[in-house]
């Protein structure tokens, strides 16, 4: 490799027959230059090529209705992101990487490896204070703060550990299935599940499994942790592949949810995601559970019958955290219930019947249905087809309305069972698509998901931690986006993946630091997807299909949420402006300085008198564009 180097420099050095002077004055008087008419033509005509293309974008019309104070925003974090790419994302500019091997930092690098220096930007520091509308992909069991559910099992009376065996060794404490369980009778008084002594599935209390853990309390979390997580380093051995990282992915959910699912952990859990999602300028959630774990309710050894009493607890904790001040911004959240895929079908339809059954006992809170699980290892759709129709029927005897929020085309396949899962889920009434990563390899398929409105709830460092992409950079969404694709930016499963953060600013600085033709207005077009496609209330097929096409311009809770979140839209674009226009300067600013103006001109000074006149303006512009 180094020789190869040395003859590359040769080569870019030393050209083997290089002109001689005069001759190259005579070639040089040829060339054309820049300024002269017809490059000047062929530059106009390739500058209105890119500007029709992008009239093709799914924030075209955002675009065109930002405010003065979103156009100077939208400059200003542009001029950032160009700044940090080579500060912060450049070991040549970084004096203390000269030990570093050359190129390993840069732009687009995986998340694990960016993300402690990716929360010393500004860029980071602007993401976070982002209004985010609504989280319309996150797996419940998945987002829950693992330090904070492990220290509440520890201080939970009555919560116990067992194991299949005994886990004296290393190996056994990587593989073993243990799980938690809250029991109100001490059937032990030692640690012993660490020794050859334990006795299968007896239940230890966690305090004294933690005590007498090799290395003690610490050293027990530290390893918890490790069974519970995507480590950093499994994030990045994608040369094992996808099945692989699913294995240990899926072993992580029995782990959580036996201790989840105890009453006085599951209020506290469902409380503090509420309290993380708000601070990260969340709204609203659309969340996901796979109602398979057993429920306790506090100070009961036995299970709860069905679903209801944790969805009592689920309701009342959001409207907990709703009436208390921190929460008062927060419109609420529901729940789209789902079902394992893998499962036979006598499973799933028992699982579809306490579906209905809890969405007659609590139709505020039950969304909608969703099948869940690793696409490539579970059942197919058209498997599935008997059953989702039979569940329709189900539906409309009940008289309830369950629409689909599938997951589809989570693969990396190309014409297989799995990648037209997509094609039965649009079939089939889709009202979203979760993940639909191969989504971007069906031309005609793109064309129905545009005009069904059909939003794809994107899912980027997931999908890049589960192995579908190696980098940001090579994700396939700008493709869908570039086509008018309706996207969401979601977070999956953060919690497992490694986020150290419930909230959606890592996927949204990924994709803004990562897609040139995004920008703040990019994100802040998803952000507003994110509102228009809530799951919000019941509503039919043509009901739904009107409000999301009406916007802001119809009269009905997602009319009334998306011009709440315009004016939070406003005053942070503002607040970009006020906190860095002068540090940074925006391009309207610069525009101003190149030009040898004595006066500066900018957006900023003019941004809170056109303010009141350009919302009415900005509001009916987008959505006759949408139309």
């Amino acid at each position: 490799m180094a020789n190869l180097n040395q003859q590359y420099q040769t080569l870019k050095t030393e050209p083997e027959n290089p002109f001689l002077e005069d001759e190259w004055d005579e070639v040089a008087e040829g060339i054309p230059q820049p300024e002269d008419p017809f490059i000047q033509k062929y530059f106009q005509g390739r500058d209105a090529l890119i500007e029709e293309e992008k009239k093709q974008r799914s924030d075209h019309a955002f675009r065109q209705s930002l405010s003065p104070a979103g156009l100077e925003a939208d400059a200003i974090v542009s001029r950032v992101r160009r700044e940090e790419r080579l500060t912060v994302w450049s070991a040549h500019f970084e004096d203390g990487l000269s030990q570093e091997p050359a190129g390993s930092i840069f732009p687009g690098m995986m998340y694990a490896l960016a993300k402690e220096r990716m929360q010393k930007t500004k860029l980071w520091e602007i993401v976070r204070r982002m209004p985010k509308g609504a989280l319309l992909h996150a797996h419940l069991d998945a987002m829950i703060d693992l330090d904070f559910l492990f220290e509440m099992a520890l201080s939970t009376p009555g919560m116990h550990i067992s194991s299949p065996l005994a886990l004296p060794t290393t190996e056994g404490r990587e593989s073993a299935s243990i799980r938690f369980i809250y029991s109100n009778t001490q059937l032990i008084t030692s640690g012993d599940i660490w020794t050859e002594q334990y006795r299968p599935f007896t239940l230890v209390p966690i305090v004294l499994a933690a005590e007498n853990f090799p290395g003690g309390r610490t050293a027990f979390l530290a390893w918890l942790k490790q069974r519970c997580t995507i480590t950093a380093e499994e994030s990045l051995e994608h040369h094992h592949g996808v099945d692989a990282i699913w294995k240990k992915f899926t072993s992580t959910f029995a782990i959580i949810g036996s201790i989840l699912f105890y009453e006085p952990i599951f209020r506290a859990s469902v409380y503090r995601v509420c309290q993380q999602l708000s601070e990260d300028g969340i709204r609203y959630v659309d969340f996901r559970v796979a109602f398979v774990h057993e429920y306790r309710k506090e100070g009961h050894d036995e299970p709860e019958e069905g679903y209801f009493e944790v969805m009592r607890v689920f309701g009342e904790e959001i409207n907990r955290f709703k009436a208390s001040e921190e929460g008062k911004s927060f419109w609420g959240a529901r729940m789209i219930w789902t079902t394992l895929r893998f499962f036979d079908n006598r499973q799933i339809a028992e699982s579809m019947e306490d579906c209905i059954a809890v969405k007659l006992a609590y139709p505020h809170l039950i969304a909608g249905f969703d099948l869940v699980g690793q696409e490539d290892l579970g059942r197919p759709l058209t498997s599935l087809t008997p059953l989702l129709f039979w569940f329709r029927k189900r539906c409309a005897e009940e008289g309830v309305t369950l629409p689909f929020f599938f997951h589809a085309g989570e693969c990396l396949g190309d014409g297989d069972e799995t990648d037209h899962n997509l094609f039965s889920a649009i079939l089939l009434g889709t009202r979203r698509l979760g993940h639909a990563f191969s989504l971007y390899k069906h031309p005609l398929l793109i064309d129905h998901v545009r005009e069904k409105r059909i939003l794809i709830e994107s899912c980027p460092i997931s999908n890049e931690i589960l192995r579908l992409t190696s980098s940001i950079s090579a994700h396939p969404l700008p493709a869908l986006l570039a086509r008018g694709v309706p996207v969401a930016l979601c977070n999956d499963d953060p919690a497992i993946l490694g986020h150290e953060g419930n909230g959606l600013s890592g996927d949204f600085w990924q994709a803004v630091q990562a897609w040139e033709n995004l920008g703040l207005a990019g994100l802040g077009s998803l952000a507003e997807n994110s509102v228009r496609w809530a799951a919000f209330e019941d509503q039919s097929d043509a009901e739904w299909g009107k409000d999301v096409r009406e916007g802001s311009a119809g009269t009905g809770i997602r009319a009334k949420r998306l011009r709440e979140w315009m004016g939070e839209w406003e005053r942070f674009c503002l607040w970009v402006v006020e906190t860095y226009g002068d540090e940074v300067g925006g391009e309207q600013t610069q525009q101003a300085e190149d030009d040898g103006g004595g006066e500066q001109e900018t957006v900023k000074g003019s941004v809170k008198e056109k303010e009141n006149e350009k919302e009415s303006e900005k509001e009916g512009g987008r959505e006759s564009e949408k139309k």
